[in-house]
């Protein structure tokens, strides 16, 4: 087992029984099959088993041939030829291959069982900044179709590359028992033909490698549209769309095209002519000067007849070796990429207060190119320094963009801070345990994300061993409690992927309930009123109050309602600190709140 050669690969690192070797795509998957060794050695047996009864066949005919000879005919020996191909051939199709292809199927599946498991628990690790940069339907196209290409690549690419190999090498072994100059056409063929090989395989794996890349593209342009379908309806852009997405498949289908010319133009298809020729030319000169008879030159030939298979079967055999290999390095890539953030796993670990301070954070998003760039939910915020008290309760505003999500994000390392620190309960978040902190920080976002499962699960994800009555108190606590006995299933009801069975108010209450039901020390509210009407909005007040009591409570709204009650507003202005104080205090002392406040009240 070798370990890991990076060190900070994941966020999180889900527990897992063994390390893959991860320095290169070839030591990754190797160490991954030799879990498999009893199957490996399966494979192997049965693939030199098989290609030594196939040199046996040949052997048996040339005597056979010996038989017919003879005056008069060797009906006996002729018989006992005839059984033994009957039953070596038997023994090779019903036993020895059955158990080789069954051997490199089972490697395969469990291979691709494996790195899929892998895989996910990878991703399922990664930081947010990881899966800002990566879309979606790249990361499925990947977990997906290229670790298939990876289960492909063993069965029937390497199975067949393994008994080929055997099939080249019997000619080899068997010839010079004939006669020794025999051997010669047989290693000329072997020479040229690995020469042949390594150019092929040089001018196929950039061609399997831009395939895999192509199938990525189209698989995110599709998912993308599914995502945003509703939009696209609405702006009636399916025509283009599909225009679109056609294009894409465009430039999948010509890559595959590309790869295929270059399996087309396989050199060593006419080697093998060449071969048969050489070879029989041989054996005939070789029986002209008196050195061989007929049946070993049916037994010679019949033995060429071998290389067949290694040449016709490698010309799929190596296409599936490819795919895999540049599967296996886009997955691998995934796998390996670095994070900026650490589990953490020795960090402070205690019940939280809630005391939070900012002090001189300057935090902008990630792009591709390592540069920066305003993010999804605003601007990077820049020199921020605040102090927050345990159990107050702190209103962000600003206008949109100004950096309030992010702050929110940077208390619990959804993202880490470029420069200052962010403390909590006088700790630096970089030195708390991750799971320590993020277990006692709940964030309740405007853009709620429900599970396809039942609304009882969707409430206690942050708190799998909740009893039913807690689950239900939590409901009853976000006001949410009403609607869903109204459901067909009550809590046993199972919503529909992202919560799209049901409207904005009630996703945003099954969100509030969760967080209420994990009794979190810091609290997150991000905008997550804003879909809930005025009567129900005024009961999830006071259950917010209730829930605010004892805890340390950031409220991001436009709520007037909210802001008033605050113990302390933080104004944001293009992601720096404008002003902070009670509302009485910015009214009279801040003209951005004043501003703010105003436009709120229209």
């Amino acid at each position: 087992m070798v370990p890991n050669a990076l060190t900070n690969a994941s966020e999180f690192t889900v527990r897992q029984d063994w390390q893959p070797d991860r320095r290169s795509p070839a030591r990754w998957i190797m160490s991954h099959a030799m879990r498999h060794k009893v199957y490996i050695a399966g494979t192997l047996v049965g693939a030199v088993s098989n290609a030594a009864l196939a040199a046996a066949m040949s052997m048996l005919m040339g005597r056979a041939f010996d038989a017919l000879m003879v005056q008069p005919a060797d009906l006996r020996g002729l018989g006992a030829a005839t059984l033994w191909i009957v039953v070596t051939q038997l023994a090779r199709g019903l036993i020895l291959q059955l158990a080789r292809n069954a051997c490199a199927e089972v490697i395969g599946q469990r291979l691709e069982r494996d790195i899929r498991d892998e895989l996910y628990a990878s991703l399922i690790g990664k930081s947010m900044s990881f899966h800002d940069l990566r879309p979606t339907g790249e990361l499925m196209a990947r977990a997906t179709n290229d670790v298939r290409e990876i289960n492909l690549m063993f069965n029937p690419g390497l199975n067949m590359v393994i008994g080929s190999a055997n099939f080249i090498i019997m000619p080899i072994i068997m010839s010079p028992t004939i006669h020794p100059q025999l051997v010669a056409a047989p290693l000329a063929y072997l020479f040229i033909y690995v020469f042949l090989v390594r150019i092929y395989l040089r001018q196929l794996q950039p061609a399997a490698d831009r395939v895999r890349r192509e199938f990525g593209r189209m698989n995110t342009r599709l998912a993308e549209a599914i995502e945003g379908i509703e939009t696209v309806k609405g702006a009636a852009q399916e025509e283009r769309e599909t225009e679109s997405f056609v294009g894409t498949v465009g430039e999948w289908r010509r890559s595959f095209v590309a790869q295929a010319d270059i399996e087309a133009r396989f050199i060593p298809l006419l080697l093998l002519g060449l071969l048969h020729a050489a070879g029989l030319l041989h054996s005939l000169w070789l029986f002209s000067a008196g050195a061989i008879g007929v049946g070993d030159i049916v037994y010679y030939n019949t033995l060429l007849l071998l290389f067949g298979f290694p040449t016709f079967s490698a010309q799929f055999a190596y296409s599936r070796v490819s795919s895999g290999l540049a599967g296996a390095r886009r997955i691998l890539e995934l796998i390996n990429a670095q994070t900026e953030l650490d589990q953490n796993l020795a960090g402070h670990d205690a019940p939280m207060q809630g005391r939070v301070v900012f002090e001189n954070v300057s935090f902008c998003y990630p792009t591709e190119t390592a540069g920066c760039e305003e993010g999804p939910n605003g601007a990077a915020v820049q020199g921020v320094s605040f102090a927050v008290e345990p159990g107050q309760t702190i209103a962000l505003v600003g206008q949109t963009g100004s950096g309030k999500s992010t702050i929110a994000k940077l208390i619990n390392r959804t993202y880490e801070a470029d420069s200052g620190r962010v403390l909590v309960d006088g700790v630096d978040v970089r030195d708390w345990s991750l799971a320590a902190l993020r277990r006692q920080i709940s964030i309740i976002e405007q853009d709620i994300f429900l599970f396809s499962r039942t609304v009882a699960e969707n409430i206690a994800f942050g708190a799998p061993g909740a009893l039913q009555d807690e689950v239900v108190a939590a409901a009853e606590a976000a006001q949410a409690h009403e609607f869903i006995s109204r459901l067909p299933s009550g809590y046993d009801e199972v919503i529909g992927e992202r919560g799209v069975t049901l409207s904005g108010g009630q996703r945003q209450r099954l969100a509030l309930a969760r967080a209420f039901l994990t009794r979190p020390a810091i609290l997150v509210l991000d905008d997550s009123t804003s879909a809930i009407d005025s009567a129900t909005e005024d009961r999830i007040q006071r259950a917010i109050e209730r829930a605010a009591s004892g805890r340390t409570t950031f409220l991001i709204t436009h709520r007037l309602s909210q802001i008033r009650w605050a113990d302390l507003i933080i104004v944001l202005r293009r992601g720096q600190v404008a002003a902070v104080g009670t509302h009485e205090q910015l009214l009279e002392d801040s003209v951005a709140y004043r501003n703010i406040f105003a436009r709120y009240e229209k």
